[in-house]
């Protein structure tokens, strides 16, 4: 589970909250075929950015150009 290196509440309130936002501005760009792939993707990359985040608009905004920056067609 991509979450489950996060033991503060704060910052597993903060990844869920990340994940839900992000997820809604990138859904309508990802085939639908393509979405449980992509979105466990950007899971792991939330997991990974949460610790380093300051707040979530900083953790939002680091994981989708991280996201971004990856063709997420392949």
């Amino acid at each position: 589970m991509p979450f489950s290196s996060l033991k503060d509440p704060v910052d597993l309130a903060r990844a869920f909250a990340v994940i839900e936002a992000a997820w809604s501005d990138l859904k309508d760009t990802i085939p639908k075929d393509r979405w449980e792939a992509e979105r466990t993707r950007l899971a792991y990359l939330v997991a990974s950015f949460t610790p380093l985040a300051l707040d979530e608009d900083d953790l939002k905004q680091n994981v989708l150009l991280q996201f971004r920056g990856r063709d997420h067609s392949s």
